[in-house]
């Protein structure tokens, strides 16, 4: 694995890991556990990872199908990331939480989908094709699945140790970072597509 491979790989997981925002999230999961009870880590995990990996490979080949350009894709996508950011840095509710059925298998459906693996999980995805190979996308993917697995296992622990101050910072921290490349991902395709 050469010096490229390696800076693809490491801006690719920083990138997934401020859309995913799994320690953001952990508010989120507390109360979800604390409602219906306990999750599973490591089957929340591996069934998140099969979606994004999913999306990953055949992601484009959908966007194909219907006719949609990549780049126009990843101008959409950074629209969506622009928004998630918006809602962590001003603490806005922009789009719709999932309802109380829904929440009844809690370690796939909030955690797995929509949490770890949601929209601005996928629309990231397929963005990042644009710019990155798609191994060095799988393995930033991997290796945001570990960091989620620890986060959600050790739920409780970090939110004693950070405390709502802390996650409160970080949220703002992410967001700063994620409007950020939501503008350059914005500015780096919009121009391909006129």
């Amino acid at each position: 694995m050469n010096y490229s491979d390696l800076l693809e790989i490491s801006k690719a997981f920083m990138i997934l890991f401020a859309v995913i925002d799994i320690v953001g999230s952990i508010p989120i999961i507390i109360k979800i556990k604390k409602s219906a009870g306990d999750i599973r880590p490591l089957k929340a995990s591996i069934v998140a990872l099969g979606i994004m990996l999913a999306f990953l490979f055949i992601g484009d080949g959908i966007l194909g199908f219907l006719g949609v350009d990549t780049k126009a894709f990843a101008v959409a996508g950074s629209l969506i990331i622009f928004a998630l950011a918006v809602e962590m840095i001003f603490g806005i509710q922009l789009f719709k939480e999932e309802d109380d059925e829904t929440k009844k298998i809690v370690s796939i459906v909030p955690i797995a989908f929509p949490i770890i693996a949601g929209a601005g999980s996928m629309t990231t995805i397929v963005s990042l094709q644009a710019e990155f190979h798609l191994i060095n996308i799988a393995i930033a993917i991997f290796l945001n699945i570990i960091i989620v697995f620890i986060v959600l296992k050790l739920t409780k622990r970090i939110e004693n140790f950070l405390g709502k101050g802390g996650i409160a910072v970080l949220q703002k921290v992410f967001g700063i970072i994620l409007l950020a490349i939501a503008v350059k991902l914005f500015a780096d395709n919009v121009k391909e597509l006129f």
